[in-house]
């Protein structure tokens, strides 16, 4: 199962954790393991790419764990472009998980 956990501060996306694995299928062939990973890593890379700002980045293990954390004091600009973009990626992984919700869960803390 893949865990998705959103941190929000006044209703404001903070950052987000993705664990675990969703084993729809075959290793390699996982489609909504690849369907979250490219949603994820797109919102990273628009991020960095968009807002202009890196930020707090952790992953690793045996894979399935990325944990996204903005920076504080961003501008007023940048944050509600990173605002935008997160709420982009919260659509898409719901659509995933309206579709595959034995395979992923999304939560807010």
């Amino acid at each position: 199962m893949i865990n998705v956990s959103l941190f929000r501060s006044q209703g404001d996306i903070t950052g987000f954790e993705i664990s675990g694995h969703a084993e729809s299928g075959p290793y390699g062939h996982d489609l909504v393991c690849a369907a979250v990973s490219a949603v994820s890593f797109g919102a990273v890379n628009s991020l960095v790419s968009l807002c202009e700002f890196e930020p707090h980045v952790e992953q690793g293990g045996e894979g399935g764990f990325l944990k996204i954390i903005l920076p504080e004091g961003l501008n007023k600009e940048s944050y509600a472009k990173s605002q935008l973009l997160l709420e982009g990626m919260l659509v898409s992984l719901q659509t995933i998980e309206h579709e595959y919700n034995q395979y992923i869960t999304i939560s807010n803390q």
